[in-house]
């Protein structure tokens, strides 16, 4: 673009025109290195095509037969006036650049409105035309479409004028895409004519162009550029394995026999015996795949050097020639890839496979339908205008809404929030890097589209923003999961939100997040909160173990009656004690439990009980007694371990069961998924319930889960149900239970 235009005080000589290219009669195949030097003529008599744009129009004819051709004249003329004497550093005349552009998107399909702004893409950049004049004489869309690809002013952005050029160009890619499409057009000429740069400024275009714009093609499924700026970057970048890389191609081109041919030769016979209409091409690998290829496998052998295309006219006869092949040759079964009946994110849908010979060369085959063949090379090129009202898809609705691709659409929603230049640019690259997607469902039916390797907190934030802050926790295919989990393809997501509306996202969230909504989000609220968001695990002031992800952080929980008493500030503090010792570490007062009365003969039937820890039973359950030194009967749930263990080592049970009162001890397990100020929200919900807490212990957090185990005394047992609810209803809680210690009783 204006980077490459020089406006000399002298013009040099104009060059010469390049020879005329012969009309081909075929186009089944995007050829885009054809493009010579374009000529430029005199002025054309008013009306007449300009011969400069022949090669763009024969290419444009070629896909649609029936444009008007027009805006492309005038789109020329005004592009050849305005940069006339303006040349590229490679002494051409500029004019070259613009339709060198055009005619890359012309042999790719692209309709008029794109092929007329891709003339005029440079004009208000680099000449005096302004956007108005552009809206005036070929209206809004090519207007918009010139506006997105031109650049930001250095003098007004300073270093930041790249980053935001992008970010810009992006935002308008989000309501036309084929703003993008003239954007890597542009940068695949540029990349082209690279080589009269000096070398550190071609390795810095070349950089952005791997980081930012091959990364794009691929998403927009522009293969037949993407392929190209990939070899031009290598040559760039990696000089010395494309060198090494190109002579293995010279001599595997060299080589007297072609197994690639042969086998291409047994599949056009094989499916000439089926009676399959089928066009059998072989399809060289580019400079970047025969790296990759030989990287992986070693020393490469002749089939290794390209691919088989296999192109039919219907979906079903894909599927009968992946039968025929398979059926007739060996087929290598683990190269078989379904892309028709699960397209991939950016359009692509054809069938893989793989057939190896006798000798043990292994031909790779790629079968699809010649619009798929054009929707994989072109991509959303291929689609043409879909915004034109009333227009047929011409992907044939292989996408509902070709406008805002999933990824597109979180990457705008993420720039919003990154709005220092050096943290999108940085931002931007990390995500393009993440080059697949996966999709999972929502329970209501919807979906979120993922990068792969995105986790339940990366889903919370595609689903809710910062509302996010809020969940605690996440449900995956049914299955309470945390908020760490490693999503699949296909995966049921029930994200579980907490009601509480200063909810606090974990610094260890920072870990899981994949995704630049999820860490821009939670570095956000971080810097904002500088307090917030602890480090879990970490020593409280008096000296007790805090957890950040579950709210103990030293503070004392907020006692909601009387009845809490002391029991609910050891919960706040977190204390590891249990059974006879209180909150403060002196032994507790031991108060009176539920009444039990022991039935064997010659007993007195209120004798000293003692409630089993390892079940702590109350009324009603059913309960059965042993008894131990000093003439203790201890009393045991009839389900509980410990029940089993001694009878089977030959102990007596003693009859036993409740008398009439019904106050009772008892130990309650809550496991929970870790926020802010949940134990003093757990212990203010048990003081509500009139529960006072014995003891309170809360484990360490493991992936995002805590465990907290109260000792409690209820006034009533009656009351156990109500106050279990109670508990599980707090936000973060996901199960409350009895304690069931497995362990055997002494």
């Amino acid at each position: 673009m204006s980077a490459e235009a020089t406006n000399p005080a002298t013009p040099g000589p104009v060059a010469p025109p390049a020879p005329a290219v012969a009309r081909r009669k075929s186009r089944a195949r995007i050829d885009l290195r054809r493009l010579g030097r374009a000529a430029l003529l005199g002025p054309a008599a008013r009306g007449r095509l300009p011969d400069a744009i022949s090669h763009v129009v024969e290419a444009h004819r070629a896909h649609h037969p029936d444009a008007d051709l027009e805006p492309l004249r005038r789109a020329y003329v005004l592009a050849e006036s305005s940069h006339r004497g303006q040349m590229r550093k490679s002494g051409e005349p500029y004019i070259t650049h613009p339709l060198a552009v055009t005619l890359i998107l012309a042999e790719l399909g692209a309709e008029t409105t794109t092929l007329t702004a891709s003339l005029l893409h440079d004009t208000v950049e680099d000449t005096d035309v302004t956007l108005d004049q552009v809206r005036e004489q070929f209206g809004e869309e090519v207007r918009y479409l010139v506006d997105g690809v031109t650049k930001l002013e250095k003098v007004d952005y300073g270093a930041a004028a790249e980053p935001e050029t992008f970010r810009k160009m992006l935002v308008a890619t989000g309501s036309d895409v084929r703003v993008m499409s003239i954007k890597l057009a542009d940068r695949l000429h540029n990349m082209r004519t690279l080589g009269v740069m000096r070398p550190e400024k071609q390795a810095r275009i070349a950089k952005v162009t791997r980081d930012v714009l091959i990364p794009l093609a691929e998403r927009l499924g522009v293969q037949a550029l993407k392929t190209e700026l990939e070899d031009l970057v290598f040559a760039i970048l990696h000089p010395e394995e494309y060198e090494h890389t190109r002579e293995l191609i010279a001599g595997n081109a060299a080589r007297p026999d072609d197994p690639l041919a042969e086998i291409a030769d047994e599949v056009r016979g094989v499916l000439r015996e089926a009676d399959i209409p089928a066009e059998v091409l072989i399809r060289p690998r580019h400079f970047v795949s025969v790296h990759r290829v030989s990287r992986k496998r070693g020393e490469l052998r002749g089939a290794d050097f390209g691919r088989l295309l296999v192109l039919v006219n219907e979906d079903a006869d894909c599927y009968g020639v992946l039968g025929e092949l398979h059926t007739c040759m060996t087929p290598v079964v683990s190269e078989f890839k379904d892309f028709i009946a699960v397209p991939k994110f950016n359009l692509y849908q054809s069938l893989h496979t793989a057939v190896a010979r006798a000798d043990g060369q292994v031909a790779e085959v790629l079968i699809r339908t010649h619009q798929m063949h054009k929707v994989a090379e072109a991509g959303v090129v291929a689609l043409g205008n879909p915004y034109a009202p009333g227009a047929e898809d011409p992907a044939d609705g292989e996408r509902a809404d070709p406008t805002r691709p999933g990824w597109l659409s979180r990457l705008l929603d993420w720039q919003r929030a990154a709005p220092d230049p050096d943290t999108f640019w940085s931002t931007l690259r990390e995500d393009l890097a993440q080059d697949r997607e996966i999709t999972v469902f929502r329970p209501d039916g919807g979906t979120l589209g993922l990068p792969e390797g995105a986790t339940c907190v990366d889903a919370a934030y595609a689903q809710y923003g910062e509302d996010a802050h809020a969940c605690i926790g996440a449900r995956v295919n049914g299955r309470l999961a945390t908020l760490s989990t490693v999503l699949r393809d296909g995966d049921t997501v029930q994200l579980l939100m907490g009601q509480d509306p200063a909810s606090e996202p974990s610094r260890e969230w920072l870990e899981h997040a994949h995704t630049p909504a999820a860490r821009i989000a939670i570095q956000r609220w971080l810097a904002t909160h500088p307090a917030g968001g602890g480090e879990s695990g970490t020593e409280g002031a008096d000296g007790t173990t805090a957890d950040a992800a579950s709210g103990v952080e030293g503070q004392t929980a907020r006692a909601g009656g009387s009845t809490a008493g002391t029991g609910s500030g050891a919960a706040a503090r977190s204390t590891r004690t249990a059974g006879t010792h209180g909150t403060d570490g002196a032994p507790a007062v031991r108060p009176r439990g539920a009444d039990v009365l022991v039935d064997r003969p010659g007993a007195v039937p209120r004798a000293a009980v003692r409630l089993a820890g390892c079940c702590t039973p109350v009324p009603p359950d059913e309960i059965t007694g042993f008894a131990v030194r000093g003439g203790v009967v201890t009393v045991h749930r009839v389900g509980c371990a410990a029940v089993a263990h001694m009878k089977s080592r030959g102990r007596e049970e003693i009859g036993v069961r409740w008398g009439d009162t019904t106050a009772c001890r008892v130990t309650l397990v809550a496991e929970s998924f870790g926020r802010p100020h949940l134990l003093a929200d757990l212990t203010e919900a048990i003081a509500l319930q009139g529960a006072e807490i014995v003891s309170a212990t809360v484990e360490p957090p493991s992936q995002q889960r805590v465990r907290h185990t109260y000792t409690l005394e209820l006034p009533d047992a009656a009351h156990l149900p109500a106050l279990m609810r109670a508990m599980r209803d707090v936000p973060g809680v996901y199960d409350v239970s009895r304690a069931q210690h497995q362990a055997p009783a002494p």
